[in-house]
């Protein structure tokens, strides 16, 4: 994952899974459909419904895992991405003061995993507290993927799976070229073993004895060694024996014969020279073969690097479906209702007037006047609901069971 912004463009791409993200490669090679997921190395849990491929606009719901260690106790074992064990717990106790959730303490154990336990106060539902966290607090979270990247040198706003294809293609093109270096040598190396051969084999470095200048020696070793070699793009005639090279023979390659050492000559051994001649010649038509096989090459590459990087890393993070959760369901009851009847005035602030019930500072409230209207209104400090006032009370939206009359 990563994230920055430069020139007046962000870009925020999440972490994957390694093994998921080579297998991905292999299936852009294979030509067929793939499906990328956030994975993140704290674990939690993740909505991917509105993710749309990692694209600008899109959204992923990502939350920690809260175990229940009995009624009164609660335990955090992995934590949302981009969240650290301070911000939660920071969270937690500003939730707790603001009265959304109702906790005695906080303890942080974290050491090599994640260990945040929770100590409720008396009587609280550990369900609903598990809910309340999920809903006032960093336990869960809401991330904007933005993947803004440089492609051709222009900036793109593009899906993981479209960076993926060209990542994947661009890897493909560096292994192709890495195949042409190797063919290169590899034939270096050939055209060079082969020269030293027929050199030594032959004798050539004898004819140069009686030589007494250095252009004698170049004319020299340029004759004799034609003798048995041909240029590549030189025509000989059926039944010439003479070995085609697969480059021309430069004054290089006579200078290359000169250096080497008497004591290398005298231990020179035909079989070992063969052998490594025959070596490189395996090695080449391999190499021709991966070129002319590029895709099954790259797949290949692909698959070793599962089997090294990607086999023992499985995913960390669950993908599930997170049910939404009404913040005022949830909500515990954090401040009490007044109401002023003759007024007509409802609130938190009315402390000198009659008290109603605890509620939320989320609830809504409804009010009848003696003339059978009525009126919902969120509640605060000081709410306006209408003079000669016969009913106050806390209202729930979808409430089946309640029936005024």
């Amino acid at each position: 994952g990563v994230e920055g912004i430069a020139v007046g463009l962000s870009t925020k791409i999440m972490p994957h899974n390694i093994g998921e993200l080579i297998k991905a490669s292999i299936k852009v090679l294979e030509d067929k459909k793939f499906t990328l997921y956030p994975d993140f190395s704290m674990g939690g849990s993740i909505d991917v419904s509105d993710y749309q491929n990692g694209k600008r606009g899109g959204k992923l719901l990502v939350r920690a895992k809260i175990e229940k260690v009995d009624k009164s106790t609660l335990k955090v074992t992995e934590l949302p991405y981009g969240v650290t064990t301070t911000s939660l717990i920071d969270s937690i106790v500003k939730a707790n003061d603001k009265g959304k959730i109702k906790i005695k303490k906080v303890v942080d154990n974290t050491a090599q995993d994640v260990e945040i336990m929770i100590d409720l106060a008396a009587g609280v539902s550990p369900d609903l507290t598990i809910d309340a966290l999920y809903a006032f607090t960093n336990c869960s979270m809401s991330i904007s993927p933005n993947a803004c990247v440089i492609v051709d040198h222009k900036p793109l706003f593009l899906s993981v799976n479209e960076i993926l294809r060209l990542s994947t293609e661009h890897t493909k093109e560096l292994l192709r070229q890495e195949l042409e270096i190797k063919e290169a040598d590899l034939l270096s190396k050939w055209h060079n073993a082969n020269l030293e051969k027929i050199f030594i084999e032959n004798r050539i470095y004898r004819d140069i004895e009686e030589c007494e200048t250095w252009e004698a020696v170049i004319e020299t070793i340029d004759r004799d060694m034609r003798r048995f070699i041909v240029d590549s793009k030189e025509e000989i005639l059926s039944g010439d024996q003479r070995l085609r090279l697969n480059r021309p023979f430069t004054e290089d390659d006579i200078v290359r014969l000169t250096e080497i050492r008497i004591k290398r000559i005298s231990k020179y051994n035909t079989f070992k020279a063969d052998e490594y001649i025959q070596q490189l010649e395996t090695d080449l038509k391999e190499t021709r073969y991966h070129l002319a096989h590029l895709t099954e090459f790259a797949i290949s590459y692909f698959e070793g690097l599962y089997e090294k990087y990607g086999k023992n890393r499985p995913r960390r993070t669950q993908i599930t479906d997170f049910e939404q959760i009404d913040v005022v369901q949830v909500a515990a009851n954090n401040v009490k209702l007044y109401a002023n009847f003759k007024e007509g005035f409802i609130g938190w602030g009315l402390k000198k007037d009659d008290e109603i019930r605890e509620c939320s500072d989320l609830d809504d409230i409804i009010a009848f006047k003696r003339d059978g209207t009525f009126r919902v209104s969120r509640i605060d400090e000081k709410v306006f609901m209408g003079q000669r006032m016969l009913h106050v009370d806390v209202w729930k939206k979808g409430d089946e069971r309640t029936t005024y009359n």
